[in-house]
């Protein structure tokens, strides 16, 4: 640790620094034992040693490696509390000392409080002391230099300064009893506004309630700009109400990314952003008004750079609050009409986050919608969020050059429901379309996710896709079968058994069950089945899971496909097996064939016991979905299945799949009301929401208690979205849905 009083001495940064020591000392550590994100630490004493090197090109690459391993996106580990001290050195001697610093800082930002227990190196084997974890450690090293960070506050060099401030802020509750007075100190003294910035808004992160006043003194008009915006967001953070003045600062600093360009606090490096986010937050109608008054002002400013600013929080806005859409439209609808034909702004392609709200925007997107390039694709796209039957007539007139807009109407990324209804002219665009595609590309899947959507009525299409089957044969069968009307069954019969016969293996066996699906002819099916359980399916065009495919594939034939059951049992990664998620999914898509096939639970229920009580490793979640909904499938001949089922109960991910499959397995041993509760949680917490409600409907609403019934009526009418994560653009539409569904339940009742 570095004393303060060392510091004070004139020839302290050269003793500290004496290169010998310093390698001595590096090499005295086990770093080898050590760990970072990349395991070993056997490489950081190489990259301390480079950082405090003469050569600027193999410190700055040292520094680039220590952000990787000690510091990586912002996670920290053991070897990164060892490595505090060496860097502190470094610092201390003038050696890069503002990047050191920020170095420093990140370690300290990506640490946690640590409480009264040991040290970081405390617990060895057997010691019986609990070691502390990799985060406290951090935090406990980096204020143990807190003497060199506060030294480097009165650093002549303004980005060292700033550097130190912004570092010292992240030292916590173990650094404030010593931060906090320097930092003040400085503050009163200090004449540089991005310092001043960097002080303020580490005092507030350090004592919220003792900077209150600095905070809100700071945010008139005879602060510097820096100063001022930092100051307006520090109100924010500490909780302060919003006032008229906060409001006009905003507006008279447009537009505000610049002023926090030159900032540390890169997490906050989107002041109007940050500030509205804060606001939101704390779920109030004032601030919420607030927040809206303050996007509807800057929508409306001169400024277009300012108008950007805004474009972009009115996104998140929309995926946060239900009320944003309605109450924000004018002023978008506004900031859209004032752009020029590039959408400089982004504000018309941001139209399509109201949804219905943008409607008296139609007209402005649909003229824009004829013109040229991306951004009349991307006007297009937000007309089919806003009105999808005008959209769909205008992508029918320009299908090929609107891959946006395209994709938007057939569900997006997140491959959801087609949105744009059945339209005679979009369909005959669709069949041009197929007529002169190339095989490859992913416009396949588009175009016949609208065709399926639209099922018989869009039947015409049946020549078009019979002719590009050779071409695309993984994609087009599910959409015949879907268009398919009952006159032209063996035509498309014929075709889809033609294709069974030829090509790699996936390819025919996606035919084979488009042919059992539309016929019920299983014959060409079963056998592809075989060889692919059998593992000697060889050849290109084969799935990504190909044997979860053959079994689901043998799940829908059922007892017709006896003959399978060797071959299934034999792909079973079997009970106890380190196996990853595929090969869970695997075994839960098998188990749940041989119960369809046989009529036994003989065989899946151990499999599925094994998936279910397996819940350490990562990303299980939707493995565990699908394995409580394959229990679920066996009804109560799966009772053993409780246990673990009852177990995934309290997980609030797991929550509406535990309890529909405990439903179905042994629906006498729920308690109706712990139940509801629990999925009320899940819905409420965002975990599961849509999930939730569908199970609380499946459930029945008459038998909800007054608690509940009102816990479920909130969910549908208050400001906060229960949905809230997705893919960009699906956040608003899922919720939307999700608040219907809750309406319809508490109606019904």
């Amino acid at each position: 640790m570095i004393d303060a009083m060392d510091l004070d001495r004139a020839p302290f940064r050269d003793e500290l620094f004496r290169a010998e020591l310093f390698h001595a000392e590096l090499d005295a550590r086990p770093w080898a034992s050590y760990t970072h994100a990349y395991g070993s630490a056997e490489d950081v004493p190489g990259c301390l040693r480079a950082l405090a090197g003469d050569d600027d090109a193999a410190a700055e690459e040292a520094q680039s490696e220590l952000y990787g391993s000690i510091l990586h996106q912002g996670s920290v580990y053991e070897a990164s509390a060892h490595a505090v001290p060496f860097l502190a050195r470094i610092a201390a001697a003038g050696i890069r000392t503002a990047d050191v610093l920020l170095l420093i800082g990140g370690i300290a930002e990506g640490g946690t409080d640590p409480g009264p227990g040991p040290d970081p190196g405390a617990g060895p084997a057997g010691s019986g002391t609990v070691r502390e974890s990799d985060e406290a450690a951090c935090r406990r090293a980096v204020v143990a230099q807190l003497p060199l960070l506060l030294s480097s506050v009165e650093h002549e060099d303004r980005a060292v300064r700033q550097a130190a401030a912004w570092a010292a802020g992240w030292t916590g509750t173990a650094g404030a009893a010593l931060a906090v007075p320097a930092l003040r100190d400085r503050a009163a003294v200090e004449t540089d506004s991005l310092v001043r910035a960097e002080l303020l808004t580490s005092l507030v992160e350090l004592d919220p309630e003792g900077s209150a006043s600095a905070a809100a003194g700071a945010v008139g008009p005879d602060s510097p700009p820096e100063l001022r915006i930092a100051a307006v967001m520090a109100c924010a953070d500490i909780g302060l109400p919003w006032t008229r003045d906060h409001h006009e600062a905003v507006l008279d600093l447009l537009p505000l990314d610049r002023l926090a360009a030159d900032r540390y606090d890169h997490s906050r490096n989107e002041p109007l952003h940050d500030i509205c986010l804060t606001l939101l937050d704390r779920d109030t109608e004032a601030d919420r008004e607030a927040v809206f008054a303050l996007l509807d002002a800057v929508l409306r400013d001169a400024d277009p750079e300012a108008r950007t600013e805004a474009v972009w929080v009115v996104t998140t806005a929309c995926e946060l609050s239900r009320s944003a859409p309605a109450r924000l439209a004018p002023a978008l609808i506004s900031a859209a009409a004032e752009d020029g034909p590039d959408d400089e702004t982004g504000a018309r392609s941001a139209l399509g986050r109201l949804g219905p709200s943008g409607a008296p925007a139609a007209d402005l997107l649909a003229t824009r919608a004829a013109g040229d390039g991306d951004t009349a694709d991307r006007a297009l796209e937000a007309l089919v969020a806003i009105d999808p039957v005008r959209a769909a007539s205008l992508l029918a007139r320009d299908l090929e050059r609107r891959p946006r807009a395209l994709l938007a109407a057939s569900g997006g990324l997140a491959d959801s429901l087609p949105v744009v209804p059945y339209d005679p002219e979009l369909l005959a665009a669709v069949r041009r379309r197929l007529a002169t595609m190339e095989p490859g590309g992913t416009t396949p899947f588009r175009l016949t996710a609208l065709l399926a959507s639209w099922g018989p009525d869009a039947s015409e299409a049946v020549p078009e896709l019979l002719a590009a089957l050779p071409a695309h044969p993984r994609v087009l069968p599910k959409a015949l079968v879907a268009v398919c009307p009952p006159e032209r069954r063996a035509e498309v019969a014929d075709a889809l058994r033609a294709r069974t016969g030829t090509g790699p293996a996936g390819e025919r066996i996606e035919a084979a069950r488009a042919l059992h699906e539309l016929t019920g002819d299983h014959g060409p099916l079963l056998p592809l089945l075989a060889e692919r359980l059998g593992g000697s399916a060889g050849g290109g065009g084969g799935s990504a899971d190909p044997i979860r495919e053959a079994a689901e594939a043998a799940a829908a034939v059922g007892p017709a496909a006896a003959s399978l059951v060797p071959a299934l049992r034999a792909a079973l990664n079997g009970p106890g097996a380190e196996r990853t998620n595929p090969q869970m999914d695997d075994d839960i898509a098998i188990a749940v064939a041989l119960h369809r096939i046989t009529g036994d639970v003989a065989d899946a229920v151990p499999v599925l016991a094994g998936v279910l009580g397996d819940r350490d490793g990562l990303w299980r979640r939707w493995t565990l979905v699908r394995a409580a909904a394959a229990a679920g499938s066996l009804g109560p001949a799966a009772r053993q299945l409780v246990p673990v089922l009852k177990a995934l109960l309290a997980d609030p991910w797991q929550t509406p799949s535990a309890a529909l499959a405990l439903r179905a397995v042994a629906p006498d041993d729920l308690d109706a009301g712990q139940v509801a509760g629990l999925l009320l949680d899940a819905a409420e917490a965002g975990t599961a929401p849509s999930e939730a409600v569908d199970a609380l409907v499946a459930f029945g609403t008459d038998a909800l208690s007054d608690e509940h019934r009102s816990r479920l009526a909130e969910l549908g009418e208050r400001d906060r979205r229960v949905v809230r994560s997705g893919l960009d653009g699906t956040v608003e539409t899922a919720d939307e849905r999700l608040r219907a569904r809750v309406r319809a339940a508490v109606r019904s009742r």
